[in-house]
């Protein structure tokens, strides 16, 4: 535990451990911005601009985990109270006519310029930090199509946890279990198996991630007890906009 920054220890009794962390955010199709002379987004107010009209491909938030860090996002920028809400800019977005697709892989594989090959029409994505550096990986490029927008305010961290139920019969193993994923030597197999990044602060993350995977200055974080008081009324209010209006 002393390798695991204090940031993601968000239980003080150490019953579920830091194990990995990643960023949802938007990414873009480099080479469709530049063949057009149109300057990528560089924030997520950008999209409702007139000239990224029908560029934008979202995921859901009720069923998709980096749809709802998204929409976690514009709570956070915009709040839920006052003059304009993240609820009028979903509106906005809306008008800029925005797709929203149930998942990831359909957003990304099925609607994004760069991820499906050219089969679809929108060079913009809510997708992750470490996406333009799985592109390198897995398609064996020099460098990536795709480009991830790391500006203030713009990106979600997420931190995933792991630990032993309290009547585990397997008490002594699973501990050992713990100690492991938590090691250096399991932790820097994280980063190219799970394209997030490792808890464990003396893990190297390798080449790929120093060079492709940046990490995004400044990212949301709301606390478990921000999301649990406001999550489901949150999305129910958003699928009354996006889907119901």
């Amino acid at each position: 535990m002393a390798d695991i920054p204090d940031r993601f220890k968000l239980d003080p009794e150490n019953r579920l451990l830091p194990m990995d962390y990643g960023y949802v955010t938007l990414n873009y199709d480099i080479q469709w911005f530049e063949e057009r002379g149109i300057a990528p987004p560089a924030d997520i107010e950008d999209l409702l601009k007139p000239e990224y009209k029908g560029l934008t491909v979202v995921e859901n938030p009720a069923s998709s985990s980096p749809g709802l860090a998204f929409m976690f996002v514009t709570a956070w920028r915009f709040g839920d109270k006052g003059e304009y809400t993240f609820l009028d800019y979903w509106r906005d977005l809306k008008g800029n006519d925005v797709l929203v697709t149930d998942g990831w892989s359909d957003a990304y594989f099925g609607q994004f310029t760069a991820g499906s090959g050219g089969e679809g029409d929108r060079p913009i994505v809510v997708s992750y930090a470490t996406s333009p550096a799985a592109e390198v990986f897995f398609n064996n490029l020099p460098e990536p199509p795709t480009a991830s927008v790391n500006t203030p305010g713009n990106s979600f961290e997420q931190i995933e946890f792991v630990g032993v139920l309290a009547n585990s019969p397997n008490w002594e193993a699973a501990h050992k279990l713990v100690d492991f994923l938590l090691s250096p030597a399991f932790q820097e197999d994280i980063p190219t198996h799970m394209w997030v990044y490792p808890a464990n602060s003396k893990a190297a993350v390798g080449e790929l991630f120093e060079r492709w995977a940046d990490v995004p200055s400044q990212p949301v974080q709301l606390t478990p007890g921000e999301i649990a008081a406001n999550r489901e009324a949150w999305i129910e209010a958003w699928t009354d906009v996006m889907l119901r209006e």
